[in-house]
């Protein structure tokens, strides 16, 4: 079958397609004993538990404490009950190794016995521990290959689910994986870590302030995932797309974003029932998902849960990646999670909303109506303000891949000047305070529309500021440079141990400033926010990002502009970056430094794929298409000759000028590919400096060509047909 056969036929399927699978029933079950069903709750738990090994493990959960191992086998019989109950054969411990994806290792509840028979079995120790293979994992030199041993090992703090299939279910538990050295191989280990200094540090400031009852404090997170469907007819006729997850080649569409009727509009029928679908599934997994909406590019949506303990948060945005993918081919499409699938066209981030906060204290970034009185809030907002300034190279490196390079800067994603907005209200408060003392804040008012039938809408006291990486937007920070395909956990990590650091700094101050004397504390408190803004304050910036003239003035500033992953990595490389992990227990030397080099390794296999993508398509589905075109048009102008027409020659010219740059940079492609260096960093420049410019001379060529060339004649669908055929 032809390349242009198989395009035509995909667009004949998918203008035929009809839903295989029958309407959901929502009234099968309320929406209130839909949620949730399928987790071992703190309800489930309380139910099955006797009244002890519940009070033990709640204890746990919320404040920390250390788990009791004596609790194990009882809590597995239970688990394994509730599990089987719901049908499931196995248990898989599931983890999160440095691959950025989701791991799973299924194991059988079922033993055998000596009467030939077998028998359900799930003990404290199976529960606790498991062990995959950590050889199969990157682990950036802390683990040989022919070294295998690795742990997973049971996080409590993290519900266990139930994952459904057609054929069964599986009882599935969140754990950590550790090497047999006992270094951190996974993504959650060192997001636990950092939360544990997140709240030793907030808790030595709250008890500074007074507060005697100081419950747990905890990250928050609520992240919002953007992500692409198109119909999978198209995605398999797509090598690129099918093996890079992005679009080497596509000519941008004759009607794009730019009529803006795509933000907020309604939602086609067929994504609807898809959303619909997923929804179900990440309710009764207990995921709180309170959002969706058409995102700006066609073919561009978004989902967003309500704030949770930033590591189910970070342990619940794997399964909503899994399941949106999972749903998204049942309804005959699939689900594009690349940062920037569609060249030209809008990308997809991971908008990470932030905080931190207790029960006893509840939200430690709430300003309140007046929060230039407000202490609290302007010590924890301060905190953050020197913590994003002083790392703002890390907070650039953990959200740095050869993904977001293609997104970062772009209109719809802030640039790599990692900045924070505050807003109107915030700046100015900041701003006295830097002047000797804050005595007011702007206050939030009432907006008329004029319209006698509509309400009197309450208005903030400042606008907010979309081009912002970092930015404050009510009682949280949204740090929007995340990219849409990475795990949470890193920039959690990062965020909860600056901020950490942050944190202790200001606490040891304070103590050193008032040496236990309450009566103190105010003007201390006062001459350290002011300090710390006249040195900090250079971090924000409440103007338009995208603008040239801030790049020039946070050069002025003294701000980094990390523009490509291969700049930003190496700040994980840095003396200062290990001091503050180290410091708090977080990543050690070796452990950050085997994710500098994983994380190379990732840009470098990333590009080098998609380059060798770049190769075969160029050669096998283009060119013949381009060659077979030209001829036809050769031999259309020379039979016009021959009869004695005039036939201008230029498309014809063109086309063959096309071919040739298109062959050219092709061969120029191949053999940059060869190069060999002597170290990652120096492979990775390669790839980034050489071979990614090469690839873009050869979509070049390939893109001008698919305005010319016949469209029966072209092998892939185009950029129009994948974006707005549904």
């Amino acid at each position: 079958m032809s390349g242009s056969t198989a395009r035509l036929q995909a667009i004949s399927a998918v203008t035929n397609f009809k839903a295989s699978s029958p309407p959901l029933n929502f009234h099968e079950l309320s929406s209130h004993d839909l949620f949730g069903a399928n987790v071992f709750s703190m309800g489930e738990m309380q139910k099955r538990l006797p009244k002890q090994v519940f009070k033990s493990l709640k204890k746990t959960i919320e404040t920390g404490a250390k788990l009791d191992p004596g609790i194990a086998d009882v809590v597995a019989t239970a688990m394994k009950e509730w599990a089987i109950e719901k049908g499931a054969t196995h248990y898989a411990h599931v983890f999160y190794p440095l691959t950025g994806l989701t791991a799973e290792k299924h194991d059988s509840f079922l033993s055998p016995t000596s009467e030939g028979r077998a028998v359900a079995e799930f003990t404290g120790s199976q529960l606790v521990q498991g062990e995959p293979d950590a050889s199969s994992f990157p682990s950036g030199g802390i683990r040989a290959t022919f070294e295998a041993r690795g742990y997973t090992a049971w996080d409590v703090t993290s519900p266990a689910y139930i994952l459904e299939n057609p054929n069964g279910t599986t009882l599935c538990i969140p754990t950590a994986f550790v090497s047999w050295t006992g270094e951190a191989l996974d993504k959650k280990t060192p997001l636990l870590r950092s939360m544990k200094a997140l709240n030793v540090q907030a808790q030595r400031i709250l008890k500074l302030l007074g507060h005697r009852e100081v419950a747990h404090v905890s990250a928050t997170a609520g992240p919002e995932q953007e992500y692409f469907l198109i119909d999978r007819n198209f995605f398999f006729a797509r090598p690129d797309l099918l093996n890079a997850a992005r679009s080497l080649f596509g000519a941008k569409p004759p009607k794009g974003q730019e009529f803006e009727d795509q933000y907020f509009g309604a939602i086609p029928d067929r994504v609807l029932a898809c959303m619909l679908d997923t929804e179900r599934e990440l309710f009764k997994l207990g995921i709180p998902v309170k959002t969706r909406h058409n995102e700006v590019a066609p073919a561009q949506y978004e989902i967003a849960p309500v704030f949770e303990n930033a590591n189910i948060a970070a342990d619940h945005q794997q399964l909503i990646m899994l399941t949106l993918k999972k749903v998204a081919q049942k309804h005959g499409m699939e689900c594009l999670r690349h940062e920037k699938p569609f060249a030209g066209v809008n990308g997809s981030g991971k908008h990470l909303n932030w905080s931190l906060g207790n029960s006893t204290q509840g939200n430690l970034l709430d300003p309140g109506e007046t929060p230039h009185e407000n202490m609290q809030f302007l010590i924890f907002c301060a905190a953050v303000i020197r913590a994003v300034h002083k790392h703002s190279g890390l907070l650039r490196a953990v959200v740095a891949s050869a993904n977001n390079d293609h997104r970062l800067g772009a209109n719809e994603a802030p640039p790599a000047i990692i900045s924070i907005f505050l807003g109107d209200q915030l700046a100015d408060v900041f701003e006295q305070i830097k002047a000797g003392g804050a005595k007011s804040s702007k206050v939030k008012g009432t907006l008329t529309v004029g319209v006698d039938t509509l309400p009197v809408l309450p208005k903030d006291a400042g606008d907010r500021n979309r081009t912002s990486p970092f930015a404050f937007t009510g009682n949280r920070f949204e740090f929007r440079a995340v990219g849409s395909s990475q795990s949470l956990a890193g920039p959690l990590v990062a965020l909860n141990t600056i901020v950490a650091e942050s944190l202790d700094y200001i606490a040891t101050e304070l103590d050193k400033a008032t040496g236990g004397d309450a009566s103190k504390l105010n003007a201390a408190v006062q001459k350290l926010l002011q300090e710390i803004i006249t040195k900090h304050g250079a971090v924000i910036f409440n103007g338009d990002n995208y603008s040239a003239a801030w790049h020039e003035e946070a050069e002025k500033r003294g701000l980094p502009n990390l523009k490509a992953t291969v700049d930003a990595l190496p700040v994980l490389a840095t003396p200062e970056v290990a001091e503050v992990f180290e410091k708090y227990g977080v990543l050690s030397q070796r452990e950050l430094q085997s994710r500098h080099d994983i994380y190379l390794e990732q840009y470098i296999k990333t590009v080098s794929t998609e380059a060798k993508l770049v190769v075969e398509i160029a050669r096998t589905m283009i060119f013949p298409a381009a060659v077979r075109y030209q001829s036809e048009l050769a031999v259309a102008c020379t039979n016009l000759k021959t009869l004695g027409y005039t036939f201008d020659t230029d498309t014809l010219d063109t086309i063959t000028r096309l071919v040739k740059d298109l062959q050219d940079g092709t061969t120029a492609l191949e053999k940059s590919l060869a190069h060999h260096g002597g170290g990652l960093l120096d492979e990775a420049k390669h790839f980034s400096n050489t071979v990614l410019p090469a690839m873009l001379k050869v979509r070049e060529a390939a893109d001008t060509l698919e305005g010319y060339v016949s469209d029966d004649l072209w092998p892939l669908p185009t950029y129009q047909e994948m974006l707005f055929i549904k």
